[in-house]
């Protein structure tokens, strides 16, 4: 298949239904699982990762073993290897690894059992025989790994991965029950697990200390609310200060939410007029303002903290940003609603440029209106939307005032700049607005008639 092909099929797998990604997925997979040759299985998954969200997915024996550490996968390109951040990527790599150099016999004993157990309808035979080679996968990783074995296969970033990989294989069985207590996308982290938490990561400090704090982000990445994960390192070191929780490997929870509003930062200040795309900004922007205002709250971040001082620079990282946007917005509004005053000249519409830029500098004053403060562009944000109000405001009068002695084209010209008037009043100010200026326009034409 062609570059262009792929790319083809990729994209328009990853618009699918959630549904219909996931019943493609399954019946890929069981090809797979079943030795079929005739489809691009990888090609394909990929494809639909985008769509499949939370759905449940097929059974197979990779995707057995890598359950202990299955909640730390990511799948956004990366620049540089984070703590308890595993990239996708590394999966395969790794079990080449195993399977043929580090435990060959033994990966493919095991590779061939669960796949018997799991096509035969035995998977909780096959998760027991999981749990078995998780063991001795987990500890023969780690002798390797302090021996320097793996250097000429895997890259840095990798090996750096497969360390964690190893040591939440080592304590499967025990991830495995918190896996069990946080059904994904859970939407509240009550008490009771929270205890239940707890419970495990003390074992883990007796046991395993190394994996204990790895407990947090597990849990993160299963809730609908990631910050409340917060809460057990708090539990842990009776704090609700960022100051001391931030020193501590129980911090992992705090450095990966800092790290994914590092990102959105990053891709906030990478936006550029004209080429910004609004709804991408506007949810970048409000991700940011969520997850900084959720840490706020959670815990007591002190100005003078690590945590505090990073907050305080990104949020005034993107409010610089930002403020440029806003003050754009009432010069790119009149540029495709523009007041000639004294002159009553709506002789010439805007174009289709000037219009689609109006309507995104319009979705974007719109779309960040709750969300302005937490990212440090209060201010101008509300002068951005007082003016651009006052603006329309003044022109659909304008418009309306000059519907009553026009004709012909200039008439034409009247009613389409009225009507794109009308699709930013109910983007900037409520659907209510535009459907009002939808009825005064209809009346003036019918007066004008």
């Amino acid at each position: 298949m062609t570059d262009d092909k792929s790319g083809l099929l990729q994209n328009l797998l990853g618009k699918l239904p959630e549904t219909a990604a996931s019943k493609l997925a399954q019946a890929i997979e069981m090809d797979r699982l079943m030795d079929g040759h005739e489809l691009p299985h990888d090609m394909i998954l990929r494809g639909l990762r985008p769509s499949l969200g939370h759905a449940s997915r097929t059974l197979t024996p990779l995707r057995l073993f890598c359950q202990p550490f299955e909640d730390l996968l990511d799948s956004v390109p990366r620049k540089t290897k984070h703590k308890a951040v595993i990239a996708r990527a590394s999966v395969v790599p790794v079990w080449t690894w195993i399977s043929t150099i580090l435990l060959p016999d033994q990966a493919q004993a095991y590779f061939r059992t669960a796949k018997t157990l799991i096509l035969s309808g035995k998977q909780e035979d096959a998760r027991a025989e999981t749990r078995s080679f998780w063991t001795l996968a987990g500890a023969s990783m780690r002798a390797a790994l302090e021996r320097n074995q793996a250097a000429r296969l895997l890259s840095e970033d990798e090996i750096a991965d497969t360390r964690e990989m190893a040591l939440l294989l080592s304590e499967g069985e025990e991830i495995e029950k918190v896996q069990a207590r946080l059904p994904k996308p859970l939407p509240h982290l009550t008490e009771e697990i929270l205890w239940q938490l707890r419970e495990s990561y003390d074992a883990l400090i007796v046991r395993n200390p190394d994996v204990a704090p790895f407990i947090a982000v597990v849990a993160m990445n299963r809730l609908q609310r990631p910050w409340e994960a917060l809460r057990l390192p708090m539990m842990v070191s009776r704090q609700t200060s960022d100051a001391l929780i931030s020193k501590t490997d129980m911090g992992l929870v705090g450095e990966i939410l800092f790290a994914r509003m590092d990102a959105m930062k990053a891709a906030i200040m990478a936006a550029r007029h004209p080429t910004f795309d609004a709804e991408t900004l506007v949810a970048q922007v409000v991700t940011f303002a969520d997850l900084s205002s959720a840490v706020v709250k959670e815990i007591e971040v002190r100005r003078n903290g690590e945590w505090g001082q990073r907050l305080l620079k990104d949020r005034a990282a993107i409010g610089e940003v930002m403020d440029e946007f806003m003050d754009r917005a009432v010069k790119e509004l009149s540029a495709a609603l523009p007041l000639h005053k004294g002159s009553g000249d709506f002789a010439r519409p805007a174009s289709a440029e000037k219009r689609a830029l109006a309507l995104s500098y319009a979705k974007l004053v719109a779309g960040t209106r709750h969300f302005a403060a937490a990212g440090s562009f209060a201010a101008k944000h509300r002068t951005a939307l007082d003016e651009t109000s006052n603006h329309l405001r003044r022109y659909i009068e304008d418009g309306i005032r000059e519907m009553r002695g026009s004709s012909g084209e200039k008439r034409a010209t009247i009613e389409s700049q009225l009507t794109f008037g009308a699709d930013v009043a109910a983007i900037l100010v409520s659907s209510e607005e535009g459907e009002l200026i939808r009825r005064r326009l209809r009346a003036a034409q019918a007066a004008a008639a």
